[in-house]
């Protein structure tokens, strides 16, 4: 069964916001080899667009190999965007999804191949909702910005976490990995 795994930068007050974290290139590298291994990205609307600045970095590489390879790696993955909104997405590797996120999700676990990444925080507080994220990969970096979207508001139900790995990057920036402490 593939596993789950929920992955976002977060500021060290808890916030989620993509202008605050410290985007170096071992951050990037972290995340190319994060989605090396995975074989597909859920995204929410607002991420999914964010995320598309990617595809202008694909076209028109920056020189960084770090962002460029990470720019390959992110076109390269199939993305699943959840929205009420979009009609239809554009990229290539990129489709709309038609079911709700618990059946998508249940059925995309169900099958073989590399695991499934969460990369949206409204996603991430959905599947915590339906106790359907199986590890959690929070990048906290040495931030404080004091206001923003926090990553964990309305939860509804306690959920404890068992910490089986950390990884500090060069920043300060700290990788915590997670996994539910299943009952």
């Amino acid at each position: 069964m593939r596993k789950v795994i929920a992955a976002i930068n977060m500021t060290l007050d808890g916030f989620c916001d993509h202008t605050a974290v410290i985007a170096d290139d071992e951050l990037h590298q972290h995340y190319s080899k994060l989605i090396s291994n995975a074989g597909v990205l859920l995204y929410g609307r607002i991420t999914y667009q964010l995320m598309e600045y990617w595809r202008t970095v694909l076209k028109n590489p920056t020189g960084n190999k770090p962002m460029d390879d990470f720019a390959v790696m992110i076109d390269k993955i199939p993305k699943i965007v959840f929205s009420r909104t979009l009609k239809s997405v554009d990229w290539a590797s990129s489709n709309l999804s038609g079911k709700g996120i618990k059946e998508e999700v249940l059925e995309l676990k169900q099958q073989t191949g590399k695991d499934i990444l969460v990369g949206s925080r409204s996603l991430i507080i959905q599947l915590v909702e339906l106790n359907l994220v199986d590890e959690f990969q929070l990048c906290v970096h040495p931030v404080i910005v004091g206001k923003g979207l926090p990553l964990f508001d309305k939860i509804t139900d306690r959920t404890i976490l068992k910490l089986f790995k950390t990884k500090t990057l060069g920043s300060g920036a700290i990788v915590l990995y997670y996994e539910p402490a299943r009952q």
